[in-house]
């Protein structure tokens, strides 16, 4: 039974394939694409991702049915969140300036299966985000024709009663997705110049709701007559928070082209700050005045803010600002068909994903396969599914993306820096280890024992300390963890960091609902996890880290990437657990995916030294002993001295 059973040895090599990580190339700026979106390129990508169906559908989704006027706080909170995810992003789009977003920079810091898992989440992230724009754009045009549209398709094609999928097959937003990838074909050049007009639209439009919106706001809406400012509590707010997420996945769309930015140094991080900035005010102020206009009970979930100007007897407003959301809802879509097939070409040319989605067009300098068939795939969950179940199944891998994303930051920022060491010249005297110190060209004797120690002392309180490695501060008191490689502490400090992240909001959504605990033990088991989860961030604080860069860095490492990992689990177990389940399912298939294509194809596997092979030899003698030969397989290779050859020494016999 033992044999059967792996060797450790295997075991350990197995889990070192699992968690290798990318090697970069020493010119990151070299890539297939073209360079061609500058700053304000990209903010208006960002924008366009951001302000779309989320300000003209969730608004009024979740004002009606999750937190009511308390929608307003829901922005807030998610915007926050995304604050912190968003400096995480600006900081690895400006290092590392490569296509793949959340999928890169968890490949080049933690490790390629949970780069592949995160880049699995994030291609369905976008596919669900861009069905889901597709079905509110259709119900918005449907709106403007008093729902001919729907009543036509009700009538000739008929209805659905399954759960999960839609009432009708939406054969117009199946057909909008399909336009929108045959222009994002024809490159990144017409794909930007489409946003740019659509965008200009699209904030000329919110500046008229804003303006026409608070002359016709009326704060009685607000009143307990009509069931208050918050009707469901803390707990609606929160549970709206984690929906309205999918409010902000925009800035991920500016890390996904920066393998196409001019300057992605510069360019990345002021276009994520920028866009976030803007789209995070015009959700607040738009969620004011809609829940002013009209009783956040009476809204119209599909049409929110056209529905309210025709029930305050302003019809032509309301055309005008259904006419204005379609033509945001296709920036969203030009921004999701534009990422997507990217980072699908980043996880092919990794050889994590089929070799097929990493052709890019010799004219257009897009990968065209991937916009091909993705832009297909999501005409189909257009077609066929439910608008509410995809924002849920969205939100969750949103929230997973930035939770690695953070841990990547940390993990990345107490890493040692990679740098090329000069082989010494030939007959040249080797360079002194970095130990050694510098020479200063005089020589001093040191004749008593106080002296050298003093000498010691000296040195070691002026020795270089690298990232990763244990501050001089705190070595007298955590002197045992200077025995560690650099930045080993740091990742088990990270892992412990995260699963006291996940107990601790595990007590807080479950504590009373589900576990039904007792005072005393809920208050001891919020005490004990976050005593954890303080502890690990004093250790990786006790830790050097990289100081000195030319690109952008987030602020209050690791005390901000911990914030964001701890926000986002909590919105992450916020979400019902149907959610979770499908999205166990979806990982599942992933790693059937990764375990039957990706391990074995990666670029990495390729760059691992292969094992000698090596065969055994069996000499049988008269007398009946065994003798074994064991040697390395070379061509033209000699028989031991002393040893008969094996194949001769047969044939005498």
């Amino acid at each position: 039974m033992a044999r059967w059973l792996p060797r450790s040895t295997d075991l350990t090599r197995f889990c070192q394939k699992l968690n290798r990580v990318k090697t970069l190339e020493d010119d990151m700026m070299e890539t297939s694409f073209n360079r061609c979106l500058s700053t304000i390129d990209l903010t208006l990508l960002g924008i366009g991702g951001m302000v779309g169906s989320g300000l003209y559908v969730l608004t009024g989704t979740v004002a009606k049915e999750i937190a009511g006027p308390a929608v307003i706080v829901s922005f807030i909170i998610a915007g926050f969140a995304s604050l912190l995810a968003a400096l995480c992003y600006a900081e690895f789009g400006a290092r590392v300036p490569k296509t793949g977003s959340a999928y890169m920079f968890t490949y080049v810091s933690v490790g390629e299966i949970w780069a592949f898992l995160i880049g699995w989440n994030v291609l369905l992230e976008y596919m669900i985000g861009g069905a889901a724009v597709a079905r509110a754009w259709s119900g918005y045009l449907d709106s403007i024709f008093n729902h001919k549209i729907k009543n036509f398709t009700e009538t000739h094609v008929g209805t659905w009663q399954v759960p999960f999928l839609a009432r009708y097959p939406d054969f117009l937003a199946a057909a909008i997705l399909l336009v929108a990838t045959a222009f994002i074909s024809f490159g990144a050049k017409v794909s930007s110049w489409l946003n740019h007009v659509f965008s200009a639209i699209s904030m000329g439009v919110i500046l008229f709701i804003l303006i026409m919106g608070f002359v016709l706001a009326q704060p009685r809406n607000w009143s307990a007559q009509e069931g208050g400012f918050a009707p469901y509590g803390l707990s609606g707010i929160m549970a709206g928070t984690a929906t309205c997420f999918y409010a902000f996945v925009g800035f991920d769309v500016i890390a996904a082209s920066s393998e196409e930015a001019r300057n992605p140094q510069r360019a990345v991080p002021r276009a994520i700050a920028f866009s976030l900035g803007l789209a995070t005010g015009a959700y607040i102020l738009v969620s004011v005045v809609l829940t002013l206009m009209v009783p956040w009970h009476t809204l119209d979930p599909d049409s929110a803010l056209a529905d309210a100007f025709y029930r305050r007897g302003y019809a032509w407003a309301g055309f005008l600002v259904a006419a204005g959301s379609i033509c945001a809802m296709n920036t969203v879509l030009l921004s999701n068909l534009f990422s997507l097939p990217r980072i699908v070409y980043a996880m092919a040319e990794d050889g994590l994903f089929f070799r097929v989605f990493a052709q890019v067009h010799p004219r257009t300098q897009v990968p065209v396969v991937g916009i091909v068939v993705f832009g297909l795939l999501m005409a189909l969950l257009a077609l066929v599914f439910d608008l509410e179940a995809l924002v849920q199944f969205l939100s969750i891998g949103t929230l997973l993306a930035y939770t690695f994303v953070a841990a990547s930051i940390i993990v990345l920022r107490f890493q040692q820096q990679k740098v090329d060491v000069p082989a010494p010249a030939a007959g040249g005297r080797p360079s002194p280890e970095p130990h050694e110190g510098p020479s200063t060209g005089e020589l001093k004797e040191y004749e008593s024992f106080s002296d050298k120690l003093q000498l010691v002392d000296r040195d070691k309180s002026k020795e270089h300390r690298e990232p990763g490695q244990l501050k001089a501060a705190f070595e007298p008191y955590l002197e045992f963890l200077s025995d560690f490689y650099p930045g080993e502490v740091v990742t088990v400090a990270v892992v412990t960091l995260m699963v006291s992240a996940i107990c601790l909001c595990s007590i807080l959504v479950f504590g009373n609902t589900h576990l039904h605990l007792p005072t005393w033990s809920y208050s001891l088991l919020l005490v004990l996890f976050s005593l954890g989860f303080l502890l690990s961030l004093l250790l990786i604080w006790a830790h050097e880290q990289q100081r000195s860069t030319q690109t952008f860095q987030i602020p209050l490492v690791p005390l901000s990437p911990a914030l964001s990992i701890v926000l986002n689990i909590y919105l992450m177990l916020k979400l019902s657990y149907m959610t979770w389940l499908r999205f166990a399912v979806w990982l599942l298939l992933g790693l059937l995916v990764y375990f039957g294509y990706g391990i074995w194809h990666s670029k990495e596997n390729l760059r691992e030294p292969r094992p000698q092979r090596v065969s055994a030899r069996y000499v049988v003698f008269p007398s009946g002993s065994l003798e074994e030969r064991v040697q390395a397989v070379q061509p033209g290779s000699q028989p031991a001295a002393g040893l008969p050859d094996t194949d001769t020494d047969d044939c005498k016999r």
